[in-house]
């Protein structure tokens, strides 16, 4: 299947989220590539096999839709100065893990489980006389 699986106005009509709606059809076009690499190198896997010539799989595309918004509001968060890692008040102060696995954050993994390709299995084992 040709990338990109989704276009921007899918992702524009998906979220709700104020900072997706404002972001140029150019941005959120870099969100959706991003997106898609982030499924093929997850599943290992770019959907180049005869069965998805013709379309994407649902699942794929969905998380391709979820992982695009997820970007976006990252990216939006960061322009703005918005994206707050830790804070301190006196004594107390916390921290806020902004570097967390999207696939596990939105949870993604049942969505994308079968799509995951797996290896062969081949061992290579290299012998010497002793």
């Amino acid at each position: 299947m040709v990338r990109p699986w989704v276009t921007p106005k899918e992702v524009k009509e998906y979220s709700t989220s104020a900072k997706v709606q404002s972001r140029s059809e150019l941005q959120l076009g870099f969100d959706i590539a991003r997106a898609e690499k982030y499924v093929i190198y997850h599943t290992r896997n770019n959907f180049t096999a005869d069965e998805y010539k013709n379309e994407i799989p649902k699942d794929v595309k969905m998380s391709v839709i979820l992982l695009a918004e997820a970007y976006a509001i990252k990216s939006a968060n960061q322009s703005s100065g918005g994206a707050m890692k830790s804070e301190q008040f006196d004594d107390y102060s916390y921290t806020i893990d902004t570097e967390t696995d999207l696939i596990d954050a939105l949870q993604l993994g049942p969505m994308l489980e079968p799509f995951i390709l797996k290896d062969a299995g081949n061992v290579v084992m290299k012998l010497r006389k002793l």
